[in-house]
Parts: structure tokens; sequence; C-alpha cells
């Protein structure tokens, strides 16, 4: 091949690469306009939100992150602090109880595993709506209603079954020499699995954590359901709050604090990035 055929090549393969990524950010920009416009509503005045059609404000206001944060009965941070703690809890929970059961489907053997483990599988299946009742009924008897328990509690116990597979899948890609090596220095299941698979499975675990903290971050149906003292209201169930069907919305309030309510999760999930695209990738979901 001469120099010419060379540099005609060279240019179309940059060619391509180039109209490649132009692509990929004209995509990017569509996915990225609602969010967007949300933050360019948040700083425009009420009255011009749904008025100007361009995302750059003709006039900049920061009165609705004022009048949003103090325009209920409690502060925005009020909501804040209880999605937190809720948030914490699950988080806390789910790593606790979700690696346990999976150290145990994927180390230990225990009558009829392969069954316990496909039923496990098949509770993924179940949709929310189909267990959100007879969960109302046993926490309403179990006196837990307009509490923070039934969203944290179930946390503890493994009820997430996706957590459980990814964990099972991630711990099974590690060397069974390791525990081998442990139990042959004396080393109990509690010091292999304390010891050895956890630190070993921090990809899995935080992808567990950041998972975990967005959906129950984001989570309204089951706090809805569970919380209706306006004293436990958490960020999804104040931002619903902000509409009123009967009378005028406060849609840049309401925009504001959207915006607001996106920084634990864009803070969370840019703190974990790495970790969770090595769980993903190292976990059987690839």
């Amino acid at each position: 091949m001469n120099d010419t055929a060379f540099a005609r090549a060279l240019l179309a393969v940059r060619g391509s690469r180039l109209l490649t990524h132009a692509g990929l950010i004209l995509f990017g920009l569509a996915m990225l306009y609602p969010l967007l416009w949300m933050i360019s509503s948040a700083l425009k005045p009420e009255e011009l939100i749904f008025r100007e059609q361009g995302l750059i404000p003709t006039s900049f206001t920061l009165e609705n992150f004022t009048s949003g944060w103090n325009a209920m009965r409690y502060s925005f941070g009020h909501y804040f602090l209880n999605s937190a703690l809720i948030t914490a809890g699950a988080v806390v929970g789910n790593l606790l109880s979700c690696s346990l059961a999976a150290y145990a489907f994927a180390r230990l053997e225990f009558p009829l595993k392969r069954f316990w483990f496909a039923l496990m599988l098949g509770s993924i299946m179940l949709p929310l709506h189909v267990v959100i009742v007879p969960q109302y009924i046993l926490f309403s008897e179990l006196g837990w209603l307009n509490t923070f328990l039934p969203l944290i509690v179930p946390k503890f116990l493994a009820t997430d079954a996706f957590f459980i597979f990814l964990m099972v899948q991630f711990i099974r890609t590690l060397p069974r020499d390791l525990d081998e090596a442990a139990t042959i220095d004396g080393a109990g299941h509690w010091r292999v699995f304390s010891r050895i698979i956890m630190p070993l499975s921090m990809p899995a675990l935080a992808t567990t954590a950041i998972f975990t903290f967005i959906w129950t971050w984001n989570d309204f149906l089951s706090q809805l359901i569970f919380l209706t003292d306006p004293a436990l209201h958490t960020v999804p169930i104040a931002l619903r709050n902000f509409l009123d069907s009967s009378g005028e919305s406060s849609w840049g309030p309401m925009f504001a604090m959207s915006v607001l309510a996106l920084g634990p999760i864009f803070g969370f999930f840019l703190a974990g990035q790495k970790y969770l695209v090595r769980g993903i990738a190292t976990s059987g979901l690839k």
C-alpha cells in the first residue's frame, strides 16, 4: 500500500470515528434534555417556565429554591433527613443480609440448596403490587405503620433477591483455594466470610449499595403507603405535595427541590462508579 492509499484509509477511519462520536454526543444530549430543562426551569421565574422555550433563561432567580425549601409545614431539609435515615438503613441492611445469604448459597452445602436458590430467584418475578397488600396487613398487625420500620427491617432479612443473586455470581468467581487455605489455618465460616470473601467482594458490595441507595431514595409507592404522617414524609412524597389537582401547582419550587433531590444520587453514584462497573462486569451479568 502506497502512502496515498494509506492516508485515505486513515482519513476514512478517523471520519468514521468522528461520525460515531458525533452521533453519541447528539444521543446523549437528547437523553439529558429533560434534566437540562428541569434545571433551567428551576432558575426561571415561575411565570416564564412554560412561556419560554429555550434552555437558557432570559431572567435568572433563586426564589424557587428559597420558597420551595420552606413551602411546606416542615422545611425540605426535614424530608431530606427522613429519606437519608431510611436509605442508610436499607443500604446497611442489604449489605449485611444479602452478603450472608449469598455466601451460604455460594459456599455452603445444605439440604434442598438448589430448590431454595430457585425459589429465591422466582421471587424476583413478583411485582411490588402483588405483595404490598399482605405486607400492609402484616405491618398493621405489628403496629409498624407510620414508622420507618416497614421500610428498613425487611432489608435486614435478605428480601432483595436480585442482590443475593448478584453476590452469589461474584463469590463463585473467587477461587475456593483461598477458603481451603484459611480453613487449614483454623478459620471458621465466619472468619472466611469476613476476612476473605467480603474484602474481595468489594465491587459486588459497592454495586449493591449504589442500586439500593438509588432505588430507596426514589421509592414513592411504599413510602406513600406506610408513611401517612406529614412529619415522616420523604423527598419523593414531598415533591408530590407541590402538585395540587384542585388548585394551582407550584412548578418552580418543585423543579428547584427536584434538582436538589438529584444531588445525593449523583454524588453516591460518582463515588462508587468504578466499583459499579467492575461489579456488573464480573458477577455473571455481562
